[in-house]
């Protein structure tokens, strides 16, 4: 079905030259599913992009052959690329909310593509657009036609992707990065519903993503790159069990294990040849050394104390301001975290976990209830008694991009709450204080005058830590802080985080729909599902003995690892 030999696709701009993808081949039989996995910068989503002819200006083939259904594509001109493009081939995007048009309703989108490729009318293709909705799962078919894409969630609008994807019974699917971020349940739904559909209309399904654990749920074989070139490739069974590869090897020790407990995660070191940098990181936690560490924790009055918190959001107001229908975001919750304890709070998306952390911060105003730290209650306190107690709480946000002002260098944003809380005497100290900062969070101090968009997306998330950092708080809560990174970046971040509060005795909240990786990094878990906690204990016991039918289903929507 798919055949790529000897591809070799550069970068150029005015004095470098990048190999983003160098001399790779690999071959995708008819009715097969292949892998392509690898981190960010791997050459793995500019190589399905150069099969759809989808490449940027800036990238430029300077060798090999793509080949679908014997047909060469490198010399098909743009008539036939466009009769391939959404018939023969589709491709699922990664980001589904820049992928579709935010000014078009979310069935006419799917409905152009049916109209384009079989010439039929828009009754017609309206009628298809509802039986495809049905076919990928989506509630209220109908309402989902006529909403724009901001008014559906997600996983909604990835199968709206999906849906555009097979409406003309293609022969190649291409899905790059289809689950990633989403919650574990909505990825186990989207990986089923992708098998399915190949099942039924006999696609060649090509799947991208970062996560080996993920793909071996749904590919046959892989095919494993690093810095453009494929690195190992083989049956999906073999290479899961017995990896050869050193950055293979790594790719699957950086997740939590399933069984036992790390201090620390296994990471990929890029100086050393993509080889394990173990550092003593595999030594595991006994039962014993976790259960003295957590009588010291418990033994302490709790640093914050939260009381029956409820908060609901508008969803329909009456010409007159008056609510008509709401949602309760917070449905009574209470809590406690002691001093160096990390709780984790894990939910799906639209189960409260966010709207929590942010009314502890009183960056949203909780409707009822109290909330106090260290004996302090804070919703009585004034907004500039409270601005100056949040100078002991932090906070690291999901998406790192949007919280760092683009206008403004990484060393100004983290100087610049040591200037608003008045600490250290000049901004020499500050500027010295904030190299420190950069380089505990891995770093380096001519970074400083740099600007977010120069830097990756685990860089970011480390200068977001880093600023969090700057006003010396004692409390942290991190909101879903690595949903979206690489797997290594992952490790990397979780690591750095263990580090810093055994370092400095932070207290943390640590926010995420993954209970992989929130068991790993908390003490305690509180499941949280429609505003409510349904769950709540200490962490191994909640991953391995579940009591609701809730918790169980987050735990058995992790992909299976084998261990």
């Amino acid at each position: 079905m798919l055949q790529i030999e000897d591809l070799q696709i550069v970068f150029k701009s005015e004095d470098t030259v990048i190999k983003a993808v160098d001399h790779i081949s690999l071959n995708l039989g008819k009715g097969g599913s292949l892998g392509l996995v690898g981190e960010s910068g791997s050459g793995k989503s500019v190589t399905a992009l150069s099969v759809m002819n989808l490449l940027p200006a800036a990238a430029k083939i300077t060798s090999g052959k793509i080949f679908f259904q014997g047909r060469e594509l490198l010399k098909s001109g743009n008539k036939v690329m466009r009769s391939l493009r959404g018939g023969n081939i589709s491709m699922i995007f990664q980001e589904p909310m820049t992928s579709l048009n935010p000014v078009m309703r979310c069935g006419e989108q799917v409905a152009e593509s049916i109209r384009l490729h079989q010439k039929t009318d828009h009754k017609r293709a309206a009628k298809q657009v509802m039986a495809l909705f049905e076919k990928v799962r989506l509630p209220r078919p109908e309402s989902i036609y006529r909403a724009y894409p901001h008014q559906i969630s997600g996983g909604q609008k990835q199968r709206v992707m999906i849906a555009m994807a097979i409406a003309n019974n293609p022969d190649l699917l291409i899905a790059d990065e289809p689950t990633t971020a989403l919650d574990v349940t909505v990825q186990k739904e989207i990986i089923q519903l992708l098998k399915d559909l190949k099942e039924e209309y006999g696609m060649s399904l090509l799947f991208i993503s970062h996560d080996l654990a993920v793909v071996s749920e749904v590919a046959e074989q892989v095919v494993v790159m690093h810095k453009g070139c494929i690195v190992e490739s083989g049956d999906i069974h073999r290479v899961y069990r017995h990896p050869h590869h050193p950055y293979t090897q790594g790719l699957l020790s950086c997740r939590p294990p399933l069984t036992g407990r790390l201090k620390k995660l296994p990471v990929i070191n890029e100086f050393m040849n993509s080889e394990l940098k173990n550092d003593g990181y595999q030594t595991p936690e006994t039962e014993k050394e976790r259960k003295e560490k957590l009588k010291v924790i418990y033994a302490n009055p709790p640093l914050l104390t939260v009381q029956d918190i409820k908060k609901e959001f508008p969803l329909k107001k009456s010409l007159f301001g008056k609510t008509k229908k709401s949602i309760k975001a917070l449905d009574g919750i209470s809590l406690k975290v002691f001093p160096g304890e990390t709780l984790g709070v894990v939910g799906e998306s639209g189960s409260g976990k966010t709207t929590l952390g942010m009314a502890i911060l009183r960056l949203v105003e909780p409707d009822e209830g109290r909330i106090f730290f260290d004996e302090k209650e804070l919703l009585q306190l004034s907004p500039a008694k409270m601005k100056q107690e949040r100078q002991q709480l932090g906070i690291v946000f999901q998406d790192p991009y949007s919280s760092l002002n683009p206008r403004m260098s990484i060393g100004r944003a983290i100087m610049e709450p040591m200037k608003v809380y008045h600490l250290y005497r000049n901004n020499r100290e500050r500027t010295q204080k904030t190299i420190e900062l950069l380089e505990k969070t891995g770093l380096k101090a001519e970074h400083f005058n740099r600007y977010p968009h120069e830097f990756s997306g685990g860089q970011r998330q480390r200068i977001v830590i880093a600023r969090a950092l700057a006003p010396q708080p004692r409390f942290i809560i991190c909101d879903e802080a690595v949903s979206a990174l690489d797997v290594s970046v992952q490790a990397l971040v979780l690591n750095l985080l263990n580090q810093l509060k055994q370092e400095f005795g932070f207290t943390y909240i640590f926010i995420s729909h993954d209970l992989s990786i929130v068991r790993f990094m908390s003490d305690r878990i509180v499941v949280m599902k429609d505003g409510k906690i349904v769950e709540t204990g200490d962490a191994d016991e909640i991953y391995f003995n579940p009591k609701t039918e809730y918790t169980k289903q987050l735990i058995e929507s992790i992909p299976k690892r084998i261990e």
